[in-house]
């Protein structure tokens, strides 16, 4: 018989892996591909409770490119049970798994350098070799992690753990990591948190931002997916749907986290984004000279965008605050006091963030049958 935690893991994951319900879908960009990944996860085999093949499935269900297996290479909780002397064996277990389905999967092999301060937690990720990570010295971890041309980045930076205030802070020491390039990027957002003060950091030293589930349980519970919540992700913007693609994507910092259903990035990278889910449907004044615009806000994403009107014309059917839903539409009704053959409208979104404090407007030009 089997044990209520064993056969509701099952029921967890009796769904098809390919089920379209939950998964996280944006559009491309022009010339660029829109990725979904996360790239921090754990197993069994140092502090997590799934075994790797359930993280594979788990991203299956949620639609994502690219996952990561980065177990931890200093802390091996569950060691009496599963000892993990081979730091590579978690990764390979997903590898093998992502091999079987319909739907492609890219498993990238990683790991989390798990350090007290001033080096902290950071994950490499397209590794070789996990088991060569396993150094004295914290710098030569980062040194050699480089050497197999991994890809490095802080991992939760205003963990209260190790920052009791959770404001983000280099140390001397990982300000010198950054200036030597042996880390890239950095993490604004960590399973159910987001520090203002790490997307400063990223903006201010040119790290690539990003999101992480850092996931140890089950994502259905841990992220509620069941009832419409997502795990955090990082939207990599690459020339091409593939590993190198997805490298080349983190190496020129086009990233885009989403958290929560808000999108936290760059504006250089944010903006398209944006423009490539907004789409404008069916523009028109309804008949006996009545000069209200219908303008139909499409979403091409699985994500709702929460718009504040900030164009001159004043809203019939609203107070300025918009919702459009994930992957579905809405009609505006702008008060053009005449009927025009075009106006200007603007939109803050307010679910996207380029800054700590900042949201990005989206200004165009709409009027009676005019759609993009």
């Amino acid at each position: 018989m089997l044990r209520p935690l064993a056969l509701a893991l099952l029921l967890a994951c009796a769904a098809a892996p390919e089920a379209q319900d939950r998964q996280i879908l944006f559009p491309d960009v022009p010339g660029l591909h829109t990725m979904v990944v996360d790239l921090h996860t754990h197993t069994v085999f140092s502090d997590g409770d799934v075994w790797p093949t359930i993280r594979v499935q788990e991203a299956r269900r949620d639609g994502l490119d690219a996952l990561a297996i980065t177990d931890h290479l200093e802390l091996l909780k569950r060691a009496p049970d599963v000892p993990g002397l081979d730091r590579n064996r978690s990764a390979e277990i997903a590898l093998e798994a992502s091999a079987n389905g319909v739907s492609p999967l890219l498993v990238i092999r990683g790991a989390e350098i798990t350090r007290e301060q001033p080096y902290g937690h950071a994950n490499a990720v397209f590794i070789e070799d996990a088991n060569a990570l396993l150094l004295d010295s914290a710098r030569d971890v980062f040194a050699e992690a480089r050497r197999q041309g991994a890809f490095t980045f802080i991992t939760h930076p205003a963990w209260t753990t190790q920052r009791k205030d959770a404001i983000a802070r280099l140390t001397d020491e990982q300000r010198q990591l950054v200036a030597d390039s042996l880390v890239q990027g950095i993490e604004v957002v960590n399973d159910q948190t987001y520090s203002d003060e790490a997307l400063q950091l990223a903006l201010d030293f040119g790290l690539a931002i990003l999101g992480t589930s850092d996931l140890h349980g089950v994502a259905d519970w841990t992220f509620h997916e069941a009832s419409g919540g997502h795990r955090p992700v990082t939207l990599v913007l690459a020339p091409e749907r593939s590993a190198s693609g997805l490298r080349a994507g983190l190496d020129a910092g086009r990233t885009v986290a989403l958290f929560k259903q808000t999108l936290i990035g760059r504006e250089r990278d944010v903006l398209p984004l944006l423009w490539a889910t907004l789409g404008i449907g069916r523009t028109f004044y309804n008949n006996g000279g009545i000069s209200v615009l219908n303008v139909e806000l499409v979403n091409r994403s699985t994500t709702p965008l929460l718009l504040e009107n900030r164009s001159a014309y004043a809203l019939h059917n609203g107070i300025g605050v918009i919702t459009v839903p994930a992957e579905g539409s809405v009609v505006v009704r702008f008060k053009t006091l005449e009927r025009v053959l075009s106006v200007p409208i603007s939109f803050a979104v307010l679910n996207a963030v380029t800054a700590p404090g900042e949201h990005p407007v989206l200004s165009m030009e709409v009027g009676p049958g005019m759609n993009r």
